[in-house]
């Protein structure tokens, strides 16, 4: 029997799953099952809850979704602390020519990952292809 895949979920998954009107949302819930079959262990790290709740928050105006979001977020899933190693390996991940799209919260995920060991990173993001790890949709 092969071992559970280890996936580390990024933002983009977070906020679709939540906004069934969200572009992504669809090929969000089709990987989540994907994954589910798998028997997949999730890592959340800290920063994407974060990230991903402001930006419900924010530019989605949705103050109570976002609460709600974090509420089941920090109960129901294996959220990962950031501490100064992770931001230290996330710095070989990001530079000053960087595109304004890769922030050093898709930094942190690559980092995390690579300490976990993850098989995958759950997003859509090109990002982390170029970065050398797989999408969790290719598993």
């Amino acid at each position: 029997m092969s071992k559970s895949p280890i996936v580390v979920v990024d933002t983009d998954v977070i906020i679709a799953q939540n906004n069934p009107d969200d572009a992504l949302h669809q090929r969000v819930e089709t990987v989540y099952r994907k994954l589910e079959s798998l028997g997949a262990r999730l890592i959340y790290p800290a920063t994407t809850v974060a990230e991903a709740t402001t930006y419900i928050q924010r530019p989605l105006n949705s103050t109570a979704s976002a609460y709600g979001t974090a509420q089941i977020l920090s109960q129901e899933v294996e959220i990962v602390e950031i501490n100064q190693q992770t931001i230290r390996s996330a710095i070989k991940y990001f530079s000053p020519t960087s595109s304004k799209k890769n922030t050093l919260f898709d930094c942190i995920v690559a980092a995390v990952a690579e300490e976990k060991q993850a098989d995958a990173i759950f997003s859509f993001d090109n990002f982390y292809k170029k970065k050398g790890f797989k999408l969790a949709s290719e598993l």
